[in-house]
């Protein structure tokens, strides 16, 4: 993947500002009221230089969909201001109205006045985000300014208010076999993928009135989690994790395991009445002239049908599920077994055997930590360095502030979260990340000792600054680093492996590792392989770059524009999924509705 440069971003430090001392008891919502009201005129009036009075000179502003229909991030006044002459007459904002605000003091020489607001576009109903700083002379100016589209006018979610309140004495059922097996029509939109991604974005195409059909390849509804190693358990909160419309109950463990996970993903399908096709796979899709689809899926028994639909949406995640076991010379000649963490089950499945356990992050951490579990022999091999924070540490300093119980709801945080500029907000992560690094100096010295080989992120942005480049490179901690550190996970670290032997592999510097088993745990393979299979390998040439962050900081092109007509990535962790699954499916219903193109982007 390049590298894409990265804009020299300064914090808003109070020595920065050239202030001595903000006084915590500053009436916020008084502050937030008049800043907003004042900046609301100049919107409305379309005073550009209006605008840009209310900012600092280097000011942010992140815009998801209301101005731009694109996710797109303007720093300093020279490109918010190309971006107001562009874009603002013909969105015709208006009923600006504060909703909440608060001071905030994230660090003794940082500090805002974060407040949130609702307003209205010609075609939406929006929502959005501001930071206010101090400054020298004791007033405050605008920071970041977040614009977020939350519903077409006319076309809003069916929820609520807006649901059928007529009774149905004995149709569902039949009516609900009809729409799920489409026998009246085509869908307009079919998801490849019944996974939380593809779930996510099909309850949002639900309750906009979009015709939506979900194909997985598997028997039910969460096998993805189900028939993964047993080990496995989010290491996330449960506070961020749950999906579209759906909290987990109060009772619900602060880290779910995959099991259970994929029970209620299950259950989630079901309750929300989501049309999925299950034992089914897409075997072809091929695009017409006018951009739309003919798919072809194939079910279990063999059977076949070709859906027109207007919409195809890749819901595989970044790898398309394809194992990445790199290319070793010498395969033919080792006699023990090779396999990739994708089809591990248990660690109870090797007893009495000696594993080699090749990769250092979150999947390859579980796996060792269940081998000692059931007693068995188990080094892992370390290819390149590994970010580790502890739960106990790290969970409440990366996510506290947002996600933890009682602070917001999810879908507020979702939203708090998005408006920070994704280039700001890894600066403060630093910061995090440091802390986090005290907190488990312990931990840290130990791997150390022992010859484990640390990062602290991208630029030491910690775990998610490598979530938004790799979609992965760490371990979040739960107790495999002190079975690394007490030597019951063996580590072997210090060549490259050359090549496979009869017992087990060779390494440059010439050692050599016994092994009745070698285990991979190196992720998966390019998502255009995947892609390129379905739609044919020149379809799979034209897709723009998906993951990674692009000269503004934004992820490129995951859940919007792929750089093909009608054609999307749904992917992400949990939170993720759920708050960028209503931009997706927005897109959509509003192309269906005449209110958008591809051409309206603002590019």
């Amino acid at each position: 993947m390049a590298t894409v440069p990265e804009p020299p971003v300064v914090l808003p430090t109070l020595d920065h500002l050239g202030v001595t001392s903000v006084p915590s008891d500053v009436d916020a919502p008084k502050v937030a009221s008049l800043w907003l009201d004042s900046i609301a005129q100049q919107i409305v009036s379309n005073n550009i230089d209006g605008i840009l009075s209310h900012f600092a000179d280097d000011g942010w502003w992140r815009d998801m969909l209301v101005l731009t229909w694109e996710f797109r991030t303007f720093h300093g006044a020279a490109k918010i201001r190309k971006l107001l002459e562009d874009r603002l007459a013909p969105a015709k904002l208006s009923g600006f109205k504060l909703t909440t605000a608060k001071f905030e003091n994230p660090y003794p020489d940082l500090a805002w006045i974060l407040a949130h607001f609702d307003f209205e576009s010609e075609i939406g109903l929006c929502s959005g985000i501001f930071r206010l700083i101090p400054t020298a002379d004791g007033k405050w100016t605008g920071f970041t300014f977040y614009t977020n589209l939350e519903d077409l006018k006319g076309f809003e979610e069916k929820i609520g208010p807006r649901r059928n309140f007529l009774p149905n004495h004995g149709k569902w059922k039949d009516q609900r076999d009809r729409e799920r097996q489409f026998l009246d029509k085509d869908p307009t939109v079919l998801i490849i993928g019944g996974g939380q991604s593809g779930l996510d974005v099909a309850a949002r195409l639900k309750l906009l009135g979009v015709p939506t059909l979900v194909v997985e390849k598997n028997e039910r509804i969460g096998d993805q989690w189900r028939f993964r190693y047993q080990a496995l358990c989010l290491h996330d909160p449960g506070t961020i994790t749950c999906l579209t419309c759906r909290n987990f109950p109060p009772s619900w463990p602060v880290y779910t395991p995959a099991h259970k996970l994929a029970g209620w993903l299950e259950y989630y399908a079901e309750a929300l009445e989501l049309d999925v096709w299950l034992s089914s796979t897409v075997t072809k899709a091929d695009q017409d002239a006018n951009n739309e689809w003919d798919v072809t899926v194939e079910k279990a028994d063999g059977s076949k049908r070709v859906f027109h639909v207007k919409h195809l949406v890749s819901a595989i995640g970044l790898g398309g599920n394809n194992p990445n076991i790199p290319d070793i010379p010498g395969r033919e000649e080792y006699q023990g077994q090779v396999l990739h963490s994708i089809y591990h089950n248990s660690g109870k499945d090797h007893i009495g055997k000696k594993v080699l356990v090749v990769g250092a992050c979150t999947s390859a951490h579980d796996i060792c930590a269940d081998y000692v579990e059931h007693g068995v022999d188990v080094t892992m091999y370390q290819r390149d360095t590994t970010y580790i924070m502890t739960t106990k540490e790290g969970a409440p300093l990366v996510f506290g502030h947002l996600w933890w119980e009682g602070v917001y709801p999810p879908d507020v945080a979702d939203r708090v979260d998005a408006s920070l500029p994704i280039w700001i907000n890894e600066q403060i992560s630093k910061r995090t990340t440091h802390q986090i690094a005290e907190a488990d100096k312990a931990i840290l010295d130990g791997l150390r000792k022992i010859g484990f080989r640390l990062n602290f992120g991208h630029e030491d942005g910690g775990f998610l600054s490598l979530t938004r480049r790799r979609a992965g490179g760490y371990y979040l901690d739960v107790g495999a680093s002190q079975l690394l550190i007490d030597g019951k996970i063996k580590l072997k670290n210090d060549s490259i492996i050359k090549r496979y032997t009869k017992t087990g592999v060779e390494f440059e510097n010439g050692s050599t590792l016994d092994a009745d088993v070698i285990l991979f745990a190196t992720g998966f393979a390019s998502l255009a392989t995947t892609i390129a299979r379905i739609c044919g390998e020149d379809f799979a040439q034209r897709i723009k770059p998906v993951w990674g962050l692009n000269e503004e900081g934004e992820l490129q092109t995951a859940w919007r524009d792929t750089g093909v007509p009608n054609f999307w990535f749904m992917m992400g962790n949990l939170a993720w999924c759920r708050f960028h699954s209503k931009h997706l499916a927005l897109q959509i219903k509003a192309q269906e509705e005449g209110l958008y193109s591809r051409e309206k982007r603002y590019a």
